[in-house]
């Protein structure tokens, strides 16, 4: 047990107890994959005590109850020993490489909580080479802490370039492209928009609510799942690729990589049973709701006039996944553009602030396991979840181990399929979250990787097409 400091710090957000409830206890797990070996027992504790421990106060703190009956943030004593685990697998041959014994640890991870006595994170240390990296190691960080984004950004904090320490990271930048229009031409969609988020905000109340997907070959419907031990997969795209797509069709990263998961996603439903390709599914897409043209570092995110931007500022976006014959969906491409033109038209749309703002009125009309049960639902009546984070444009280096492959999971929810997407210098690695022994990981592996191919085909040869006449 931890020694209490008698300094309550502040209130825990509605998010954070949402998060860490009866009803949903998330975790976010960071993976990084070194080009080398790595021996890095000594150098962790004194990066923890150094480095990570001074990001934010919530790391050095634990949920307790004030004595008004709210949940605070406490200080507490942390002892970085007790959060660093190094795992040891069965012996083998020098050369032989430990992917099976990666997998089933991390899915044993996946499902474990971490002690509420002690602050909420942990850094799993994996000496063991695989064939996609030299050494792994993972952080574990509870939902409540942070979103994605505020987690990511404290990770990156604790990292350097690893061609120059001394010079910052960058990233990708983000315009909004409603950014540069003039007021008139920005008047008739806001109008219409007013409209459009209305019925948007009717339709995902009614999912929240009353109606759930189809039972598919994604979607168990079964009860208890987010308790259920679950797989992770992964692809990695050449991020030249997307950007080629997306020149070609004249739509964004966004719209090329959301296109790719709902076309992938129906091949794997087709493939597993050929009726679901009418079956009616649904995604529910993570919103960073910061009003932020692009990322920010962890540095402008803790200024003064930045405050609010750490914590967990999401909502939610229900998007219909296409159906492979759909009578508007002619062709592969089809999954882009109708991906784009949904996106679009939502994003403009304040239905996801409608969702917010209810779920603040239920929590304190009645209390966070409510508003926790109205997340749980809006997630577990779709059919997948899927949630992206921009990552650096340079390679990394930890404590001069350069880093090789950096992607993300996100854990909690009672979704059988969730889908998370980071980018990483010039490649863009899509993770796959499964519930184990009901989704054919490897199967929908493949199906991802084949959605890639045949996208990329059809839009090179639709671009020569074009270019003939």
């Amino acid at each position: 047990m931890e020694n209490f400091h008698e300094e309550v710090q502040a209130p825990v957000s509605p998010h954070g107890q949402y998060f860490n409830s009866s009803v949903i206890c998330s975790y976010v797990f960071d993976f990084l994959e070194f080009a080398v070996p790595i021996d890095y027992d000594s150098q962790a504790i004194t990066l923890i005590r150094d480095i990570f421990l001074p990001i934010n106060p919530r790391f050095s703190s634990i949920r307790v109850r004030d004595k008004y009956g709210k949940m605070r943030w406490q200080k507490v004593e942390v002892k970085p020993e007790e959060h660093i685990k190094i795992p040891i697998f069965p012996d083998t041959t020098s050369s032989e490489l430990y992917d099976q014994d990666l997998d089933d640890y991390v899915s044993r991870i996946l499902t474990e909580r971490t002690p509420q006595n002690k602050p909420l994170w942990e850094i799993h240390i994996i000496k063991y080479p695989t064939k996609n990296a030299a050494g792994t190691l993972i952080f574990k960080l509870h939902h409540a802490l942070g979103d994605g984004y505020s987690l990511m950004s404290a990770l990156l904090s604790c990292l350097q370039r690893a061609d120059d320490p001394s010079l910052p990271l960058s990233f990708p930048s983000r315009t909004p492209q409603h950014a540069k229009e003039s007021l008139f031409k920005k008047l008739p969609s806001d109008i219409s928009s007013f409209f459009s988020s209305i019925s948007d905000f009717g339709s995902s109340l009614i999912k929240t609510k009353i109606i759930e997907d189809d039972i598919t070959p994604i979607r168990s419907g079964y009860e208890g799942t987010e308790s259920q031990p679950s797989n992770l997969s992964s692809i990695t795209l050449s991020l030249d690729t997307i950007k080629d797509i997306k020149s070609k069709l004249g739509v964004t990263i966004n719209d090329v990589v959301c296109g790719v998961i709902f076309y992938g996603i129906r091949l794997y439903m087709q493939e597993i049973d050929n009726k679901a390709k009418t079956a009616n599914s649904t995604a529910v897409v993570m919103l960073n709701t910061r009003n932020l043209a692009g990322y920010q570092s962890l540095e402008e995110m803790q200024k003064p006039e930045a405050k609010g931007l750490w914590g967990n500022q999401i909502s939610f976006l229900h998007i219909a996944i296409p159906k492979l014959y759909q009578s508007t969906i002619s062709n592969p491409l089809d999954f882009v553009w109708h991906s784009s033109k949904l996106i679009k038209r939502k994003r403009r749309s304040f239905s996801v602030y409608l969702m917010g703002m209810l779920l603040d009125l239920e929590m304190k009309l009645r209390g966070p396991e409510i508003a926790a049960k109205t997340i749980y639902n809006t997630i577990g009546n779709a059919s997948i979840l899927v949630s992206n984070i921009v990552g650096p444009m340079e390679e990394l280096a930890l404590a001069n181990y350069p880093i090789s492959g950096l992607y993300f999971a996100v854990t909690g929810g009672p979704e059988n399929v969730s889908i998370t997407v980071m980018s990483y210098v010039k490649m863009l690695t899509i993770t796959m979250r499964t519930l184990k022994g009901f989704i054919d990981e490897q199967k929908l592996k493949y199906c991802m990787e084949k959605a890639i191919e045949v996208i990329f085909k059809e839009a090179m040869e639709i671009s020569e097409r074009t270019s003939q006449n």
